[in-house]
């Protein structure tokens, strides 16, 4: 016999529970995937914030592609790399709105590096949410701007070279020297501490569009178990070891 929860459970007795802002659509991501934590994140913070009804998401290409079928807001697509540019538009037309933008590193940190820096400079007030993983997770695992030193991909088989490849750009303090750019923080969700740090940062960056003070930016140092060949066990020890100390976590700039 099946029991519903809800009838043995009194609801001011229940801590923790799937966002209402969730849909019920399973979700793309490959297993172990940071992603799947974030867009959790987002959506409890926009459920507990009570601003479901005026919340409008942008995602461009890449594994952020199908968010929209999972937070149930209002959504824009937008081209490879413009969602900063979408967001933009958005918010000077609907002033009213809360907008953010979902973003991985080879959109926001590659094709979408010019739309990233002028958007942050002007100092829209948006928030830009930026995952970074080092890698192109849904294209085949190919070498990003943010692959570190000495990584290897299916671009540079034999590891990150910086003679011929460049260092690994550090987006995230480019943009923290912009003025337009209130609060930048680099974040991760690959412990419960971490997921409880993300969710006041992502909190706090709305609160900030709320009020006004320009662009809030959060890097959430992420995995890609499937694009590293690893599980997703060892993919968050890796990154703890080798992310980490290249990107390291916590406020940058906070106005």
């Amino acid at each position: 016999m099946s029991v519903d929860v809800k009838e043995i459970i009194r609801p001011e007795n229940i801590v923790y529970k799937k966002s209402s802002a969730l849909t019920d659509n399973p979700m793309h991501y490959c297993p172990g995937c940071t992603h799947g934590v974030v867009n959790r994140l987002l959506a409890e913070v926009i459920e507990e914030l009570g601003i479901q009804e005026d919340t409008i998401g942008v995602t461009p290409v890449g594994c952020a592609v199908l968010l929209y079928n999972y937070i149930d807001i209002d959504w824009q697509e937008a081209a490879h790399g413009r969602a900063p540019a979408l967001g933009t538009a958005i918010k000077r037309v609907r002033p009213d709105k809360y907008v953010f933008t979902y973003q991985g590193d080879g959109d926001l940190a590659a094709i979408g590096t010019a739309e990233t820096i002028h958007t942050c400079n002007r100092g829209e007030n948006i928030v830009m949410v930026f995952i970074n993983n080092g890698i192109y997770g849904m294209t085949g695992g190919q070498m990003a701007p943010t692959t570190l030193e000495g990584m290897k991909t299916a671009t540079c088989p034999y590891g990150r070279d910086p003679k011929r490849d460049g260092m690994p750009l550090k987006i995230t303090e480019i943009v923290a020297g912009l003025p337009g750019a209130s609060y930048v923080t680099r974040q991760a969700a690959h412990t419960a501490n971490a997921v409880r740090k993300l969710k006041k940062a992502l909190i706090k960056a709305f609160k900030n569009q709320e009020a006004g003070k320009g662009t809030s930016f959060i890097e959430v140092v992420a995995t890609c178990n499937s694009g590293w060949k690893l599980t997703p066990v060892d993919a968050n020890k890796w990154m703890e070891e080798h992310m980490f100390p290249y990107y390291p976590l916590g406020d940058i700039k906070d106005e």
